[in-house]
């Protein structure tokens, strides 16, 4: 199997955060690195905005407008 490319990084964190991971990795047996990796997966993946996403302010913007106008989408949709 072959072997998985890592980049090797500098990661500064709070103590108390810090603290956390160890705990939790601690209790899971499992490493600081292997739940680090898997958090940045799951932001990068779930919570970071994709380039075709929309904002959320935009989307609650356009609910409103349609919401305040939806007299006159119904009026020009006959």
């Amino acid at each position: 199997m072959p072997k998985t490319v890592t980049r090797k990084i500098g990661l500064e964190i709070s103590a108390r955060l810090y603290e956390e991971l160890s705990k939790l990795a601690g209790e899971n047996g499992q490493s600081r690195r292997f739940l680090l990796e898997k958090a940045v997966e799951h932001y990068l993946r779930f919570v970071a905005p994709a380039p075709d996403a929309v904002r959320p302010e935009v989307m609650a913007h356009f609910r409103r407008s349609t919401e305040k106008n939806r007299k006159l989408h119904e009026l020009l949709a006959k």
